[in-house]
Order: C-alpha cells, then sequence, then structure tokens
C-alpha cells in the first residue's frame, strides 16, 4: 500500500501513527493509521485482508506514492499463532534467565551510573539501585545525594539543599500542520501591511433575543441557537456594503468575491484549522449553526478535507471561548481582514445620563492596509456594531 494523492498542492505527508504492528492480522477496511499533510489529517484502511508488515515507521515524512506497508493477502491465524507461541517461549527463558541474574543485579551499578556516582564521590552501597533485580542505574545515580560528614562535635555538617524539583525537557518533531501554521502567520506579518482597528458591542440584544427564543429554535430545527450564526449574519451583510473588506490582492490586481465564503477558526486537537461556510450570505441562523456543528466536529476528530478548509473570503475568530478579552487576530491569507470577538464581561456604561451594567464585547478587525482604508475598515465594524446591537436588523436587511 502506498501513500494515497490526498490534494492537488499536497507532495508529501507525515505518519502520524499505526493503529496495527508487523505481523497483525488485518481485515480489510481496517483502519492501519493516520497520515497528517500540512492542510489536514487522512486516515489509511486496508485494501485487503492478511498479515501486515509495516514499512514505513510512525514519525516519518513520505512523498506521495511511496510505499507505506504490505499486506500479505491470505495468511493470518496460523502466522498469528506461532508467533504468539514464540513470544511465550521467549517470556518463559527470559523469566528464567533474569531469576539467576537477579543476586548478581542487586547492588551493582551499570557502566554509566558507576561513572556518576565516582564523578559525586557515593559508594554504590549507600544507594538503592531501581533496576532490575536491583540494579543501580544511572537515574539512581544523578539523583543519589553524598552523605552528609560529621563535625568535630559529631553533628553533621550543614550543606545546601535542592528545593526545586525535577527539571526535565523533552524535545518534540513540529507537525506538518505546526510548521505550515508557523510559515504562513510569519509570512503575513511580514507580507502585508497589517493594522487593527477596534470597537465595542453591547451583546444585551442578542442575548435577550436568544434567550427568549433558544428553545422554541431548538425544538423547530434540531440545532441549538449561538451566538456565532448572529455574528456570521452581521459579517456577511456588512461585507457586501464593504466589499474591499471581502477582497483580496491578487499579483497587481484585486480581486473582488460577490460571495461570502466565511472561514471560521476552530481550535483542533493539532493546531488551529479554518473551515470555510460556504455562501453564508444566502443561509439562515439554523443552517449556519448546523454548518458550524459539523464542520467543528470534523475539525476534533480531525476529518476536515482540504476542500473544506481553502477558499474562504474572510475570517472570525472567537478568543473569547477561552477567557480572551481582547488581542490582535493575524489576517488569513490571502484574504484581507479578519475578524476577532471575544469574552463578554459585565461593565458600567454610560445610558442617556445613567450608569448601567451591561454585557459588553470587544471587537477587533485586523485588515491589510493595502487594499482597505481606515475608512471602510471602521465603518465595516462600525456596521457589525449597529447589527448585533439591533439585531432586528438582521432579519430586515436594513
Amino acid at each position: 500500500m502506498k501513500v494515497p494523492t490526498v490534494g492537488e498542492s499536497i507532495s508529501e505527508v507525515t505518519i502520524s501513527n499505526w493503529t496495527k504492528k508487523t505481523g497483525d492480522t488485518v481485515a480489510f477496511e481496517d483502519l492501519l493509521c493516520e497520515l497528517e499533510s500540512d492542510k489536514a489529517t487522512f486516515e489509511l484502511r486496508a485494501e485487503a485482508a492478511g498479515v501486515l508488515e509495516i514499512v514505513a515507521q510512525a514519525g516519518a515524512t513520505v512523498p506521495i506514492g511511496a510505499l507505506l506497508c504490505k499486506i500479505q493477502v491470505g495468511a493470518g491465524a496460523p502466522a498469528a499463532a506461532i508467533k504468539a507461541q514464540v513470544a511465550d517461549e521467549k517470556v518463559e527463558v527470559a523469566a528464567t534467565a533474569s531469576a539467576g541474574a537477579a543476586n548478581y543485579a542487586a547492588g551493582h551499578a551499570s557502566p554509566a551510573a558507576a561513572k556518576a556516582l565516582a564523578e559525586k564521590g557515593v559508594s554504590a552501597a549507600d544507594v538503592k539501585g531501581t533496576g532490575p533485580g536491583g540494579r543501580i542505574t544511572k537515574e539512581d545515580a544523578m539523583s543519589a545525594n553524598k552523605p552528609a560528614a560529621a563535625t568535630s562535635n559529631g553533628a553533621a555538617s550543614s550543606a545546601p539543599v535542592s528545593s526545586g524539583g525535577p527539571r526535565g525537557q523533552r524535545r518534540e518533531k513540529m507537525t506538518n500542520l505546526r510548521k505550515t501554521i508557523s510559515r504562513r502567520l510569519v509570512a503575513v506579518k511580514n507580507e502585508t501591511a497589517m493594522l487593527t482597528t477596534f470597537n465595542e458591542v453591547n451583546m444585551k440584544p442578542v442575548m435577550d433575543l436568544r434567550s427568549k427564543y433558544k428553545d422554541a429554535f431548538k425544538e423547530k430545527h434540531g440545532v441549538g441557537l449561538g451566538f456565532m450564526s448572529f455574528f456570521t449574519k452581521a459579517v456577511t451583510q456588512a461585507l457586501t456594503e464593504f466589499p474591499s473588506v471581502n477582497a483580496y490582492i491578487e499579483g497587481e490586481e484585486i480581486l473582488f468575491n460577490d460571495f461570502c465564503d466565511v472561514s471560521i477558526a476552530v481550535s483542533a486537537p493539532r493546531g488551529l484549522v479554518v473551515p470555510v461556510i460556504r455562501n453564508a450570505e444566502k443561509m439562515s441562523f439554523n443552517q449556519i449553526e448546523a454548518e458550524i456543528i459539523r464542520l467543528a466536529t470534523k475539525a476534533r476528530d480531525n476529518k476536515l478535507t482540504v476542500e473544506e478548509m481553502t477558499g474562504g473570503t474572510f475570517t472570525i475568530t472567537n478568543g473569547g471561548i477561552f477567557g480572551s478579552m481582547m488581542s490582535t487576530p493575524i489576517i488569513n491569507a490571502p484574504q484581507s481582514a479578519i475578524l476577532g470577538m471575544h469574552n463578554i464581561v459585565e461593565r458600567p456604561m454610560a445610558v442617556n445620563g445613567q450608569v448601567v451594567i451591561l454585557p459588553m464585547m470587544y471587537l477587533a478587525l485586523s485588515y491589510d492596509h493595502r487594499i482597505i482604508d481606515g475608512r471602510e475598515s471602521v465603518g465595516f465594524l462600525v456596521r457589525v456594531k449597529q447589527l448585533l446591537e439591533d439585531p432586528a436588523r438582521l432579519m430586515l436587511g436594513v
């Protein structure tokens, strides 16, 4: 079995993990491993029943078309039984050998441990081994302390005692997805004239409307009524009024879109992904909510396809679910703007000369100043604020 073609622009994949091992009997369509590209994760399933032989190991990066594994068709139970019998015999032999060696191992240091003890001036007799049969390992030697020397009056001399706990370190290879995210974010910072404008929105009207109709909405449509559908509707309406925010630069031309493909940033197990809601300007609240649930579920299960994550014209990201009060989102290239939502906080606000406690949210619009001027960026954000603070406008289109 070879690496399948998983996308037009994908030339290599990384083997994330194998769910089977060499010698295992597999059935047709059994999940064998997960392949991770710079855009998505894919499953490799058995093309036939038989005994598996793994060729490319987990963690390896291999090109499209490279050999991943072999399946010996028709083999299975007898081979597996022989393998299990051999394994059992090896275990019995190992157990017999270990019993005879236990007495020798107890209190003896491995070469690396002996060297570490010598450098510390610690006797092996003063160290309790945690290795097989009581053998002193290098870790035992590293954690051993030299006995405190007695003073002339019989009291132990004082010595500095380390109060810190373990100071371990570990290295992990960056996944293809994380490398792509890193590369794209740096490119955006270097290749665009990115600015951010801020505003705040009173969420009480949306919260009141949602609270009043959420039960009836779910009963009728089978999905909950969340904040994202309100923001998506507000954004699509504002995009039609400020087309440059929905455009992007292509070479020496500006490409304007007469549709709104809204990318929704989702935190997935392997990193941030941005699945796209196609033609969001034509969708109803319940259609938007259903599509968000579908895409978010696929993102959490690492099942998103390349097509579902490409081609957006504008992005919405919600840092508020993690507790963010204000941030500067980075543009999702080649798009020209991104809207950042944040957490809702009750704050004292002046309304008609009176101090009122209102649930407020900060909004941030990051945009490419090469294509979007200050008038468009501020006007767009003010329009989103206006639509959210008077959600009846979303239904009436005014």
